[in-house]
């Protein structure tokens, strides 16, 4: 499947689409003390391909969860979809996250024993939703699968698997999809096609996609990096390049 076409990007002096998700001075303590997050402001609007980086332990990783609603602030708020996540209690907490937010991780989570199909109809079955099969089919056929509803994951490519994930992950029509490193597993041009995936699905379904990377070249194809250090917002990039994502994570590191 030829890679999805990147179109224009939006200027930073464009209207700020609605937020999806909005982080209102959420800080997020561990035991040690360690402060993974301090006092973060930040929103993702609809339809745009956000970018999140940083050095190790910038709270990356921390700040996706919160935002996904997989882990508590201890302080803050959460909004997602419009929803306050720290007013809601399990299992209401767990039926939002399924509603509205698809995951794409760098281990791919594909159940060894179901097909491709029923890999990618899990969530909607999981959710208590009656599968639509017409939509997996579509998303199967958007990233290059059509006609291996019925292979097993062992019997795909990493790349592969990386685009069954994709699938899944918006197999539920969710308001945004978090990916952490979804790239990091795969060689270059897998990677590559992954990213224009992911760039597809914001252009033309108009998904909301917030990724966590380490990688210049794959920020460059979102809308906007946001950058962490120790817990903190450090700074923003509009319509980033790969050097200028390149030379704020050298000053970042230093």
């Amino acid at each position: 499947m030829t890679i999805l076409q990147q179109t224009a990007r939006v200027s930073p002096a464009a209207a700020a689409p609605p937020a999806v998700v909005q982080l209102v001075d959420v800080t997020r303590v561990h035991p040690g003390p360690i402060h993974a997050l301090r006092g973060v402001t930040v929103g993702f609007g609809r339809g745009t391909f956000t970018a999140v980086m940083g050095p190790s332990g910038s709270g990356k990783s921390t700040l996706l969860q919160c935002a996904a609603g997989l882990d508590r602030p201890t302080s803050g708020r959460v909004h997602l979809a419009g929803q306050d996540l720290g007013t809601l209690r399990e299992p209401r907490l767990t039926t939002v996250r399924r509603r509205h937010v698809g995951f794409a991780f760098q281990s791919f989570h594909l159940v060894d024993a179901l097909t491709v199909l029923d890999n990618v109809l899990l969530p909607q079955r999981l959710a208590g939703h009656r599968p639509d099969r017409a939509w997996a089919r579509e998303l199967l056929e958007r990233v290059g699968l059509a006609g291996r509803e019925k292979a097993r994951p062992a019997h795909l490519s990493g790349g592969q698997k990386q685009r069954v994930a994709l699938a899944r992950a918006l197999a539920s029509r969710p308001e945004v999809v978090f990916g952490d490193e979804p790239t990091g597993a795969l060689d270059l041009a897998a990677g590559r096609e992954v990213l224009g995936l992911l760039r597809g699905f914001v252009d033309e379904l108009g998904a909301t996609v917030v990724m966590v990377t380490h990688d210049a070249a794959a920020a460059a194809r979102a809308d906007r990096v946001v950058l962490l250090a120790d817990g903190a917002l450090a700074g923003e990039l509009h319509a980033p390049t790969v050097d200028q994502v390149s030379a704020r994570m050298a000053e970042l590191t230093r």
